[in-house]
């Protein structure tokens, strides 16, 4: 039986959100301490545990057929690499950094500077945008200490919370692209496969809108109906059930996680009462 084979972080946040989607999507993986590879009991995979940057090559060579990856990482590395669905976890920014005590007016200030980065590739194709030509110093691994040592005059480096710049006496100037993990498909991924792959996607997407959506139950009025479910589409429309007590329904909807707080205002406005907000395991649509 034909297994496909997937790459994900070996280690750090990305790799627990990772195994923790795939959970999610009834897929259990048969992990022992410190293993590379290894095999989910009940659906056809394989999963192998790869360095971050090499995943693009192993994509590209056929390797593994899909990856749970940066986008940072496939614009850096892969660009050339189809990306089958948007993840939306473990998002961050790259970034331009500098010391907290330079004046920066521009991006024009940094017109043969040396930047330290991990991401060559990326910061020569967005200041080529600016006509603006930097001095790249190439570091793997942590480049934050780069200015304090003098080794550079800035750095570019990937954005969470912005704690670890703030540590290190630097400040973010130029926000060149934001990222989130991503399902990347390698070009040269069997029929077989693809088919193990579309039936893993369906999956993900169906937990993917659970994960964006909340069930909402709540009683009205019958003469506020009609105005509440205006607010509320819902996946078709509504679910209008009558209550016990005369002269009253219940009205059952899915509203976006987003919008929520707006709708629920929306909601209480037009008479809605006794609200119960339920979260969404699976969405099959």
């Amino acid at each position: 039986m034909n297994k496909i084979k997937i790459a994900v972080q070996k280690a750090g946040r990305l790799n627990e959100d990772s195994l923790q989607l795939l959970k999610e999507c009834g897929i259990s993986i048969d992990n022992g301490k410190d293993q590379l590879k290894a095999s989910a009991s009940n659906f056809p995979m394989e999963v192998l545990y790869l360095r971050n940057g090499d995943i693009p090559q192993y994509l590209r060579d056929g390797v593994v057929d899909i990856a749970i990856i940066g986008e940072n990482v496939l614009i850096e590395k892969g660009d050339d690499i189809i990306i089958a669905e948007r993840l939306g976890f473990s998002k961050c920014r790259v970034s331009i950094a500098v010391p907290k005590g330079v004046k920066y007016k521009g991006i024009k200030d940094l017109d043969g500077m040396r930047i330290a980065t991990s991401y060559p590739n990326t910061v020569k194709a967005y200041f080529k945008k600016f006509d603006v030509t930097p001095d790249i110093h190439l570091i793997n691994g942590s480049v934050e200490i780069a200015p304090s040592i003098g080794l550079a005059d800035a750095i570019c480096d990937i954005v969470s919370s912005g704690s670890t710049l703030f540590k290190n006496n630097l400040k973010e100037v130029e926000k060149m692209l934001t990222s989130e993990a991503v399902l990347a498909v390698s070009p040269n991924i069997s029929e077989e496969n693809q088919q193990i792959l579309n039936k893993l996607l369906f999956r993900i997407q169906s937990v993917l809108k659970g994960r964006k959506s909340k069930y909402v139950l709540m009683n009205a009025p019958n003469d506020k109906v009609e105005s509440i479910i205006k607010i509320l589409p819902g996946m078709r429309s509504p679910t209008v059930v009558p209550l016990a007590e005369a002269g009253w329904s219940s009205i059952h909807t899915v509203v976006d996680k987003d919008s929520f707080w707006e709708v629920v205002d929306q909601l209480k406005e037009n008479g809605a009462e006794g609200l119960l907000v339920v979260p969404i395991e699976k969405m099959v649509l």
